[in-house]
């Protein structure tokens, strides 16, 4: 009895603990790029790798369109909070460009199909967040740096209903404060 009676209360203090604040809606500002300024010659470095360019850095590499900065959604399988390998480039781009801009801070807002309750999808959706968050820590960026939300089915393609559409609703959304 005791033994539940514990259990049962460090399951609470542990679901307490994985808690992220509500994102709220910030005034229209411009994540500043304070990169050094590169100069016109390339140069052979890990920027093939990561799809973040030197060119591309002069302007703001997250509304480049050229730049894999740009793509912001990880898209998960059904009933999945996997992360899939084919978005490793783009979670490590982001990872690179969190480290190298310690101000800056990402919102992932984690959403799922409009199959199954509320009450999971808000679960499923915190747990893709949370998967794409891990991925970005290992890759060394601060949680500081990083909020994590649920918004379930909330953000469901609700004028179709085949698996064509669930595939675009289960997805990690990767917004920068200030956009």
């Amino acid at each position: 009895m005791n033994k539940r009676l514990l259990m049962s209360v460090l399951l609470a203090a542990m679901l307490a603990a994985c808690s992220s604040k509500a994102v709220k809606e910030t005034p229209q500002a411009s994540v500043e790029d304070k990169s050094p300024a590169t100069s016109q010659t390339t140069s052979s470095n890990d920027s093939s790798t990561s799809g973040v360019s030197d060119s591309s850095l002069a302007s703001n590499p997250l509304k480049d369109p050229n730049n894999i900065l740009s793509k912001r959604n990880v898209y998960f399988d059904y009933d999945s909070d996997a992360v899939k390998s084919e978005y490793r480039p783009l979670i490590e781009a982001h990872a690179k460009y969190l480290a190298s801009h310690s101000d800056a801070k990402v919102f992932l807002q984690g959403n799922t199909d409009d199959r199954g309750t509320r009450e999971y999808n808000l679960s499923l959706g915190q747990r893709r967040a949370v998967s794409v968050k891990k991925v970005l820590n290992v890759l060394g960026v601060q949680d500081a740096q990083i909020e994590t939300v649920s918004f379930g089915k909330e953000k469901a393609n609700s004028t179709c209903a085949d698996d064509s559409c669930f595939k675009q609703d289960r997805r990690v959304d990767i917004l920068y404060q200030g956009e």
